[in-house]
């Protein structure tokens, strides 16, 4: 059981055809705009110094085939005002957001994972990466460099945070423009699959983060020519997308073919979903069950996965078959496990983390049911928030230490190494990695990074001052350290070099106990905790407060066995707790007798339910 090489499988054609974009045909190739509110549009292709009148077709569409074109070749459509605007299902974007775009071959790629067949998603250990700063050449190419790396640590998939073409050459990735095109800072099209094949060569799942609840302030023109946005819903970022009203058929199945494109075309393994509480549809089916429906039809039998970020802790999206596969969404994020211990470890109690101060029943309820919030009112939100987990297995929540969001959205972008002791986050590390959630670890962080992640665009000067003063009011509450001064200005260069890891650290004297200790404690989740995690049903965990800041939280796993967790988040020792046995799989801190020292904890796993 601990040999988790996936077996071969022999795979269909994944090619992704669309109605959208373009698409290679025998002599030549089609093109195709949804441009519902044209009356006429053409096409320009640069290379052939053509400009070629598109074809009318009914519900707004217009087509041509061109038996000249070649992949290669670089195009725009021409609105009937003139303007010229790249194609939205562009596969590729050479010049950036605004310029034209290229015809890609999907077919060329020399796809050598004929055989892979994914991972089950119980086996997962994800770690979350942005690719232009977690390699000092910030492309895809060389991240296949650090695969070797990865796997020696335990990794068994990576998610990359979003890659769809923004403007600039630097970004979280947030602010995208195009869905289909990834980002040309990053490396080609080709460039991308080359990454994917060598990380499934290697047996390790990729995940791509995806953004269908906006899109960024430019390169996206389809609210020129199409009903893409709508006024009836606000989101955080203005109108939203329109997903419920007129026209919003056609945007739907943009969205949707998204989806099955990064799995179908690129042979990603699984997409997480960014914010699916801001997608605004009160129409007759949510777009969430479509596009997971949709998804799960359009492969090919392989492992594929869903995860999404849910502020609102809408538990129903993750209900589970008779036999435990998801019917939609294998998991969601677990913010309330984060925030939750977030507070109790570091005290900070701002932001969002001011519902969670002081309540460790909220980290045992987090733990051992999933969220913490099930329907209760929030002060900072003025809202009640959540639904109840109990029913779902502890693997439908991804849980974490940290991750972009946690590190970012603080005006100095420090990480979990900078805010803690280095004992407290040994802690949270063995905390985490060893529950039977998902763990995800954030780049840098097995090795305690001390770089730090911050906010960084490169938009664009005429929205500089704008992204400057909004950054500057969303942090002006945050409590800063004495002489921090100002935040890194999110337009500069330098903030973005500043965010790039720092491989050499790891030979670092604490760089190596750090790495040591996620090694081992993967190692023993992979040997021990993942093929029990098979059959775990939901009602399976349960906490209790043995004191005020000391938690004990049980499972039942799939096997039967009893994972049991005793953890001391407080600055004096306890005595009572069962340490020294058999069944002993894990101490992190310190411990004699039957007393646990200050900030430790015990795993243990016994066999048999009643233990």
């Amino acid at each position: 059981m601990n040999d988790m090489t996936p077996p071969l499988f022999r795979t269909v054609q994944r090619d992704q055809e669309m109605k959208f974009g373009t698409q290679i045909i025998p002599h030549g190739v089609r093109f195709r705009l949804w441009a519902p509110f044209c009356q006429a549009v053409s096409l320009k292709i640069y290379d052939l110094n053509m400009v070629v009148a598109m074809e009318s077709q009914p519900r707004g569409w217009y087509e041509v085939e061109v038996a000249e074109a070649r992949p290669g070749m670089r195009y725009r459509f021409v609105l009937e005002n003139g303007h010229e605007v790249p194609d939205p299902a562009s596969r590729f974007q050479p010049e950036d957001i605004d310029g034209p775009s290229e015809i890609i071959d999907p077919r060329a790629f020399g796809w050598t994972d004929e055989g892979w067949r994914g991972r089950p998603w119980e086996e997962m250990i994800i770690y979350e990466l942005h690719v232009g700063t977690f390699t000092p050449e910030g492309t895809f190419r060389a991240i296949i460099d650090k695969l070797d790396y990865l796997m020696e640590l335990g990794i068994t998939a990576i998610e990359l945070m979003p890659i769809g073409d923004f403007p600039g050459d630097r970004n979280w990735g947030y602010d995208g423009g195009h869905l289909f095109s990834p980002d040309h800072s990053y490396g080609r099209p080709e460039d991308l699959k080359a990454l994917i094949d060598a990380a499934h060569a290697k047996g390790l799942s990729v995940f791509l983060d995806v953004v269908y609840n906006h899109f960024g302030p430019k390169g996206n023109y389809m609210g020129v020519y199409t009903p893409l946005m709508t006024d009836k819903h606000d989101t955080p970022w203005g109108a939203a997308v329109n997903y419920d009203a007129e026209g919003s058929t056609a945007v739907r199945d943009f969205v949707f073919a998204n989806a099955r494109y990064w799995l179908n075309e690129y042979h990603f393994d699984g997409l997480r979903f960014d914010a699916v509480h801001e997608i605004r549809d009160y129409g007759p089916r949510h777009m969430l069950q479509d596009l997971a429906e949709q998804v799960r039809a359009s492969t090919d039998g392989r492992h594929i996965h869903l995860v999404a970020e849910n502020a609102d802790n809408q538990s129903g999206w993750l209900k589970r078959r008779e036999d435990g596969s998801p019917w939609l969404y294998n998991a969601q994020w677990n913010d309330d496990v984060h925030h939750a211990l977030h507070n109790a470890i570091t005290g900070e109690a701002q932001w969002y983390y001011a519902d969670f101060d002081g309540r460790m029943d909220l980290v045992g309820r987090a733990l051992s049911e999933g969220l913490a919030w099930q329907g209760e009112y929030m002060e900072h939100l003025a809202k009640e928030k959540g639904e109840p987990s109990a029913f779902l297995p502890p693997t439908a929540f991804v849980a974490y230490a940290q991750n972009h969001d946690q590190a970012g959205n603080r005006p100095f972008g420090e990480r979990l190494a900078q805010l803690v002791p280095p004992n407290k986050a040994r802690l949270w590390a063995a905390l985490y990695l060893l529950a039977p959630q998902i763990p995800m670890l954030f780049m840098g962080e097995e090795w305690g990074a001390k770089t730090p992640f911050l906010f960084f665009s490169d938009v664009g000067e005429d929205l500089a001052d704008a992204i400057r003063k909004g950054r500057a009011e969303e942090m002006k509450d945050f409590p800063r350290k004495e002489g921090q001064g100002d935040p890194p200005d999110p337009m500069a260069v330098e903030t973005f070099e500043a965010s790039r890891l720092k491989w050499h650290e790891r030979g670092e004297e604490e760089s190596v106990r750090f790495l040591s200790l996620y090694r081992r404690l993967i190692e023993l989740r992979r040997k021990h905790i993942v093929p029990r995690l098979i059959g775990m049903e939901g009602f399976s965990g349960s906490h209790e407060l043995l004191a005020p800041r000391v938690l004990k939280v049980s499972w039942k796993l799939g096997d039967g066995s009893r994972l049991t967790l005793v953890a001391n988040l407080s600055d004096e020792p306890y005595s009572g707790v069962s340490i020294w046995g058999p069944d002993q799989l894990w101490l992190e801190g310190f411990a004699e007798g039957d007393t646990l020292s200050a900030w430790s904890l015990v795993y243990t796993l016994s066999q048999g339910t009643d233990a």
